[in-house]
């Protein structure tokens, strides 16, 4: 049965052995395959469980409501510092794969549940800014108007852009050169 994925698995280069014995575990799960943002996706009933990454360091099988699970392995991780949902288990070899068999398989079978149970990830409401940006939305008020316009989302973008610099002149700078896709209304990566 051919598959929307077939090609990326032809394709890879950087993780052949692990991604193909990956996707024997995967298919062993009552999931469907297909291929999302590039890549291979496992869904149940049309819900997304995960997704396989290939990084050039590792192989990771990404839960997209990892944080919901229990991990009793300890092999979850957050896929980078702001990851509010996601958890990837990470390979760099076949054998690290086969020797985690048992435990991606009962990781898809709790992940499949939280989705039946229709489970959420509470997103933080809690936007951090940078001091310099807070500085100059008090001082600017079509910037502060615009701001607060953007989606908490695009909001937290670039809150955590901005604040993502180690020095203030840095920060700063980075305000002046979005302050006109702030006041567009754009988030940072936007066009």
């Amino acid at each position: 049965m051919s598959s929307p994925a077939d090609g990326y698995f032809k394709k890879d280069e950087n993780w052949p052995l692990e991604t193909a014995r990956l996707r024997e575990i995967l298919l062993g799960c009552d999931l469907e395959e297909d291929l999302k943002w590039a890549k291979p996706c496992y869904t149940h009933d049309g819900k997304n469980i995960a997704i396989i990454q290939g990084m050039k360091d590792f192989l990771a099988l990404m839960f997209f409501k990892g944080a919901l699970m229990d991990d009793p392995a300890n092999i979850l991780v957050p896929p980078g510092p702001n990851s509010n949902s996601g958890r990837q288990i990470r390979f760099t070899s076949v054998d690290e794969v086969s020797g985690c068999e048992n435990s991606i398989k009962s990781y898809i079978a709790a992940a499949i549940k939280i989705e039946q149970a229709g489970l959420k990830v509470e997103k933080s409401s809690e936007i951090d800014l940078p001091a310099e940006l807070l500085s100059r939305l008090e001082q600017d008020s079509a910037l502060k108007a615009a701001f607060e316009a953007l989606t908490p989302g695009r909001q937290r973008g670039y809150g955590l852009y901005i604040g993502g610099a180690k020095q203030s002149a840095t920060r700063m700078a980075r305000i002046d050169k979005y302050r006109p896709k702030i006041l567009e209304g754009k988030g940072i990566h936007d066009r």
